[in-house]
């Protein structure tokens, strides 16, 4: 019995240990990104400024992309991500379903937003990038497919509205070009943006007639 618990003990450490140095790896790469440009860091820069070895960065995140990936998907807390989805999937009402559609995004651009030109950047130096944000945007649209399923079974979406388009309707809206284009480049503040997106998917999708 004693040596279980010393072996979980020991477990616990590692753990500890191997999250600290993914978050060390990735706040490094962040700010070697940031510093000098995506396309200038290399793996040996990362692993130096993170005093880790680069076979670790290797076994962690595979290349660069899986750490400009990592970077990306951890800029929302999973929690708070999977909390606002569940909300959408029990929202009852239509147009409040929507609401949370446009919060989803704001939040998500909103804690991206240190990486958003990095991320832009790499996509439009490198075709292996532009992969990287086919996969996420991919990924996107199929998760929006439970939001249009629930309008197709309450009869909510606007009258000759195909289900296929409003689902890319509803993608192209909360797409990251138009925050960025809002937000970052036209000053708008994130609240500002959340409300007319708010707007333009219920006006877009619903239309005036739908509760």
């Amino acid at each position: 019995m004693p040596e279980v618990k010393k072996r979980s003990y020991k477990s616990i450490g590692r753990d500890t240990k191997a999250a600290e140095t993914r978050a060390r790896i990735l706040s490094s790469a962040q700010n070697l990104f940031e510093s000098e440009g995506f396309e200038h860091v290399t793996i040996e820069k990362i692993a130096q400024a993170a005093n880790v070895s680069m076979p670790t960065i290797y076994s962690l995140f595979q290349s660069k992309r899986g750490v400009l990936r990592a970077l990306m998907d951890e800029a929302l807390p999973t929690d708070q991500f999977n909390a606002l989805v569940e909300k959408s999937i029990h929202e009852k009402s239509p147009k409040k379903r929507l609401d949370i559609s446009a919060k989803i995004a704001r939040q998500i651009y909103d804690a991206e937003k240190a990486q958003v030109n990095i991320f832009r950047g790499a996509a439009v130096l490198a075709p292996e990038f532009k992969e990287l944000e086919k996969e996420r945007e991919l990924r996107r649209h199929t998760r929006q497919e439970v939001t249009i399923k629930a309008m197709v079974k309450e009869n909510s979406l606007m009258e000759g509205l195909d289900p296929a388009k409003a689902r890319d309707i509803l993608w192209a809206l909360t797409g990251r070009d138009m925050y960025r284009m809002f937000v970052i480049e036209q000053g708008w503040s994130s609240g500002e943006y959340e409300k007319w997106l708010t707007q333009l998917l219920i006006s877009t999708l619903i239309g005036e007639k739908k509760n």
